[in-house]
């Protein structure tokens, strides 16, 4: 007869050391979200009504908008991707308790367990680079971002 591999207690447990991890990770995604949000919303506040001439520092307000749009839209992906490993993890979860004597369903967690993992690593290292990223370009223009346009004339020359 064929072998059936009985899961302990009836359940196939989370992987304890990713949802610790994704636990810690999830809070600074949503903070980094919070945070473009919030200078997003300072800048497009700064940015003075359309008019013709010296419109140089509003092109940089709008760059650094969109900077802002793009890194909000990338951690929020991050959450989707987190999402996606919960629900790819429980179908597989629950093939193995459809077909227990599959060994490739059983190996195929440890897998996706690993690729999670080293996605994490991914993540925490671009919200390091995303928030060094966006540090530098607003310090390098936030005179800019600030006063888009200078009042004196000589400064156009």
């Amino acid at each position: 007869g064929t072998k059936v591999f009985v899961m302990p207690n009836g359940m196939l447990k989370s992987n304890q050391q990713l949802v610790d991890i994704i636990e810690k990770v999830k809070p600074e995604i949503r903070l980094l979200i919070e945070k473009c949000n919030t200078v997003k919303m300072w800048v497009q506040l700064l940015i003075p009504r359309i008019e013709d001439g010296n419109n140089f520092g509003v092109s940089i307000q709008e760059e650094t908008v969109a900077e802002l749009r793009t890194v909000e839209s990338e951690a929020a992906s991050y959450l989707d991707q987190i999402s996606r490993y919960y629900i790819t993890r429980a179908k597989l979860v629950s093939k193995i308790a459809k077909y227990p004597h599959v060994e490739d369903y059983r190996r195929t967690v440890t897998e996706i367990d690993e690729k999670e993992y080293i996605s994490l690593r991914l993540i925490i290292s671009e919200l390091r680079n995303q928030y060094v990223t966006l540090h530098d370009m607003i310090l390098k223009n936030i005179e800019k971002i600030k006063r888009p346009r200078s009042s004196n004339a000589e400064t156009l020359y």
